[in-house]
């Protein structure tokens, strides 16, 4: 189902306004997958970058990155070393994503549930870091679960996962597996949206 698109070779970015138009594009073809009509704001993009401590990782890995806004921001804090694996199911933003030029970038399409199989492809090890926006209220229950499942058994000891959402479900599909989350609340982004943390024992 999914497929490595390699990584990128100098940075760049397409303009946030075509991205934008691909994102609004994207969600009326596929409303259920990608959430939102609108991307991410800079504020939200800031907290998510806070809350997952990116300045300190080794290999991040994003789920559902769209049009490469949330993307570019985890790039800008990330160390000159580390690694970021983006994976996206819409061969539209995945496109996007393409335009991004940084050689610490690489890319897979496909489904979330294919993270192991994504992280062999670019030869990355265990992340600290899983960021996801893929909206697990319109999802299938069953899917999301499977998805949590492969983030936690993937995820560093130690290691953070952060998931942005309007609604609250994903901190219920798998309770017993990732506990209590720590949640915070970005009021200046359309929609506002939770942040969901959770820390994988050491």
């Amino acid at each position: 189902m999914g497929r490595g698109t390699g990584g990128a070779a100098r940075r760049g970015a397409s303009p946030r306004g075509n991205g934008r138009l691909s994102f609004l594009v994207g969600f009326l073809k596929r409303p259920a997958l990608v959430g939102s009509a609108v991307p991410s704001s800079r504020f939200l993009e800031r907290r998510i970058v806070a809350a997952a401590g990116v300045g300190e990782a080794r290999v991040v890995v994003e789920l559902g990155p769209g049009t490469g806004g949330t993307t570019r921001a985890l790039l800008e804090a990330l160390p000159p070393e580390g690694r970021l694996l983006a994976i996206e199911i819409n061969r539209d933003f995945a496109a996007c994503l393409a335009a991004l030029r940084d050689p610490r970038l690489a890319l897979f399409w496909g489904s979330a549930a294919e993270i192991r199989r994504a992280l062999e492809a670019a030869r990355l090890q265990a992340p600290d870091i899983v960021v996801s926006g893929i909206p697990f209220s319109t999802i299938p229950a069953e899917l999301g679960r499977r998805i949590l499942a492969e983030i936690w058994g993937c995820l560093a000891p130690g290691g953070r996962f952060v998931s942005y959402q309007v609604m609250g479900r994903v901190a219920r599909l798998a309770p017993e597996l990732l506990g209590p989350p720590c949640v915070q609340i970005e009021p200046l982004n359309l929609p506002p949206l939770r942040v969901y943390l959770w820390r994988k024992p050491a």
